[in-house]
């Protein structure tokens, strides 16, 4: 394949699809149903970066069914797992139930059957609200009705050459002395305590002892039990280092993408499932982790969390899925004020999409159209909705706070913006309104100045600053710019980049003394 050849919709979710199908036609596998596959963490509350999981999983595939094969997204919920930590903001009580799996765990608001049905809810929720289609599937259920028992009695039959190659290939020898696989203590209820010794394999049984263990820099006490569990029938878990290949051959899975944090299970779970489970491991991509803005890791237990619901307070569906299907690479900081830029680029793409801008690189053109059509999830309007600047209507939301949608509305007709009051401009005034008045701050936009444009914006500063009104400040800011050696349409358009994050909008003078010429000052008063 050469480069300069456009696949599919041009993005790279299309070249995922085509290198999957490639590996499968190699691979000489039926291919009449290709199943995509994520992992959803239950002990945690889920943040964009969870929900991401899914989201790029589902886009592969619609990538697929546009090439015109059938797939489904499995959405697994790692309810098994044992909480590790009490998540920022949980009671102290959850103490109590360290270790234990978390949908042996009581939901401690009372709303679900489990903790972990609590936290999958809350992620299920978000997939829901961004028009995410999967096929739910739940740990405990799959343990439970022994879906895995096959896998996990092969698993445990390899368990000596597994441990050795998790060994050689990530340096964890855990598994040279225990078996991967954890019971639940039949007399505690917990997990990662009861570590499993030997593998009965005529009784599909394990032999396991219940101690201490370290989980996080915490030790967790075990009971001291001894006990057999049955692997088609008592409740348990494999390890992560080998869980992904089983469920991989289980359900037949083609795809999954995966986080930089779990490489070494990845790595691990490919060989196993090659080697041991002789299943072809799936397609992959790895993606790097969303960052807050102080850098570090957005994670559910530190309490940095960025919600889908929180998100949605203040920006659109579809400004999500723009954030999580505009690239994969790249470590990225993501916080709540990239909303304004990710509604305002939405709008961009839709106006290349209907041909109302015309880019002059022509792969550049077929990508953004396909990243359109994938953040309409492969089902595009028929034509664009009306596009209002979303920082204009933050502005605007600050000085209105009474009867604010009208007053809004009735602003943006004076200024020309909109022609009419559509329920779309009302859904805007909503969350700009909960923006302006959640956050004080916009980003700070990076601007290369020189220094007549510099000095032009300081005596600017200076006028807006005076204890009297200026008479005209459309005409003030013109002149200003002339007798500087800037050319006013330069000027005007550095004054919206810096007021608005946009390159026009309505008539500068009129729109300053609307939002306040002190307050418009400061701003500027940051660029000289």
């Amino acid at each position: 394949m050469s480069d300069n050849k456009i696949i599919g919709k041009g993005t790279w979710i299309d070249k995922l699809a085509f290198e999957l199908l490639e590996r499968e036609k190699n691979l000489g596998r039926k291919t009449d149903l290709l199943r995509v596959e994520s992992g959803l963490g239950a002990s945690g509350i889920p943040h964009i970066g969870s929900l991401g999981d899914a989201v790029r999983a589902y886009g592969v595939k619609l990538a697929l069914e546009n090439q015109g094969y059938k797939s489904e997204l499995i959405a697994y919920s790692d309810d098994l797992d044992g909480l590790r930590k009490i998540p920022e903001g949980f009671p102290d009580s959850l103490e109590e139930q360290l270790a234990k799996p978390v949908s042996l765990i009581p939901d401690p608001y009372g709303c679900h059957e489990s903790y972990g049905m609590h936290m999958s809810s809350i992620l299920l929720d978000g997939l829901d609200k961004v028009g995410i289609e999967y096929n739910f599937r739940r740990a405990v259920d799959t343990y439970k009705q022994g879906l895995l028992k096959d896998q996990i009695h092969v698993i445990l039959q390899n368990s000596t050459k597994i441990g050795d190659k998790i060994s050689e290939l990530v340096g964890q020898e855990k598994y040279q002395k225990y078996l991967p696989y954890f019971p639940v203590c039949a007399n505690c209820n917990r997990l990662y305590t009861a570590e499993a010794t030997e593998y009965v394999s005529n009784e599909r049984k394990v032999k396991y002892r219940c101690h201490d263990t370290e989980i996080g820099s915490k030790i967790i006490k075990g009971c001291g039990h001894e006990g057999e569990a049955d692997i088609t029938k008592d409740l348990g878990k494999l390890a992560w280092k080998v869980e992904f290949a089983a469920r991989w051959a289980a359900f037949d899975i083609r795809f999954e993408a995966y986080g930089k944090d779990i490489m070494d299970s990845v790595k691990v779970n490919d060989w196993v499932a090659d080697e041991v489970l002789e299943f072809p491991h799936p397609h992959h991509v790895k993606y790097e982790m969303f960052l807050d803005k102080g850098g570090k890791k957005i994670s559910k237990s530190l309490g940095n969390v960025v919600t889908a619901q929180k998100w949605l307070e203040f920006g659109s569906p579809k400004s999500i899925l723009l954030l999580l299907y505009k690239r994969i690479t790249g470590a990225r900081e993501l916080g709540f004020e990239d909303i304004p830029s990710l509604m305002n680029e939405y709008n961009e793409l839709e106006n290349i999409y209907f041909g109302k801008i015309r880019l002059d690189n022509k792969a550049k053109t077929v990508k953004s159209k396909g990243l359109y059509e994938y953040v309409n999830l492969l089902n595009p309007p028929k034509q664009p909705s009306t596009h209002v600047n979303y920082q204009l209507v933050i502005e605007l939301a600050k000085i209105f706070k009474e009867n604010r949608t009208e007053r809004v509305v009735r602003k943006l007709e004076d200024y020309g913006v909109i022609k009419k009051h559509e329920p779309e401009i009302e859904k805007l005034i909503n969350l700009a309104g909960n923006f302006a008045d959640e956050f004080d701050q916009q980003e700070k936009i990076q601007m290369d100045l020189d220094d007549s444009s510099k000095k032009a914006l300081k005596i600017l500063v200076e006028v807006l600053n005076t204890e009297e009104e200026p008479e005209d400040i459309q005409n003030t800011i013109y002149q200003i710019a002339k007798s500087n050696e800037v050319q006013p349409k330069d000027f005007f358009k550095i004054l919206y980049q810096i007021i608005l994050g946009t390159s026009r909008g309505p008539k500068i003078g009129p729109f300053i003394s609307d939002i306040g010429r002190k307050k418009v000052a400061q701003t500027l008063s940051e660029y000289v």
